[in-house]
């Protein structure tokens, strides 16, 4: 991953070794050009199983210092109404990439991409003096995020120079915090690349936010909040990239001080 010293969009790049089919693009997204024979389209996923009484807390987070620079983070979560390593059992199950290990957190630390979790606990180290954003959010078992309200958390902390954990007031400035799609594709995976992302402190609407996403040199504008399926996708490396806008159709400004950027 390479840290650049501006503010947050994302990049990620994934590897496609298979195309895909086609259907009709959708109202609520625009392409910006013709992409010709190929032509990529952004498809909202269709169905998926609800979860109204899912939950997701963070029971305990605490330090351990590491030598003089760095300490181990640990957090663990208690989860409700949601059974992890189990199989999402609905029609979206097996239109696109499926994890074996069943259903999982997402954990998402500052601009990393997400760690899939199988158990309810984490551990990563940090640096001493910082501060971060970690969201957490409940998956299913293909990996689209778990979007009511109780089914996510977003914790804003910084390590001090004594290596302690410091909860910070929680973040109201509107976030974009991507998901989907990451890794390689093959085979049958490559028919649906799922599109997933997670918005806090903000509403997308044909009138409100949007997010535009762009494939390779491609842009889509998206005023929905839901999980999309990704066809005719080019073989080979495939960059994409999030940016959260405005009503006035302007880039907003993220609070994470580095560029959200990773490559496969």
């Amino acid at each position: 991953m390479k840290n650049l010293k501006t503010l947050p969009f994302l990049f990620a790049t994934i590897l496609i070794t298979m195309g895909a089919c086609s259907q009709k693009t959708i109202q609520s997204v625009t392409l910006s050009q013709d992409a010709g024979f190929n032509k990529i389209e952004v498809l909202p996923v269709k169905q998926s199983l609800a979860f109204p009484d899912a939950g997701l807390q963070i029971a305990e987070a605490k330090t351990e210092m590491l030598g003089t620079d760095s300490v181990k983070f640990k957090v663990a979560y208690l989860v409700k109404n949601y059974e992890l390593t189990k199989m999402t059992m609905d029609m979206t199950m097996g239109e696109c990439a499926n994890s074996a290990k069943g259903q999982h957190i997402h954990y998402i630390l500052d601009n990393k991409p997400y760690i899939a979790l199988y158990k309810p606990e984490n551990t990563v180290n940090l640096a001493i003096n910082s501060e971060h954003y970690l969201l957490s959010f409940l998956s299913r078992s293909y990996h689209e995020s778990v979007k009511n309200p109780a089914a996510a958390v977003l914790l804003h902390f910084k390590i001090d120079g004594q290596g302690n954990y410091i909860k910070l007031p929680d973040a109201t400035t509107p976030m974009l915090f991507y998901s989907r799609p990451k890794g390689e594709y093959v085979g049958k995976d490559t028919q649906n690349i799922l599109l997933d992302f997670y918005v806090k402190n903000a509403v997308l609407a044909a009138n409100g936010y949007k997010v535009r996403l762009s494939i390779n040199d491609r842009q889509f504008i998206l005023n929905q909040w839901k999980p999309y399926f990704l066809k005719n996708i080019p073989s080979g490396n495939v960059k994409f990239k999030l940016e959260l806008l405005d009503n006035n159709g302007n880039k907003v400004l993220g609070i994470i001080r580095v560029l959200n950027e990773w490559w496969w």
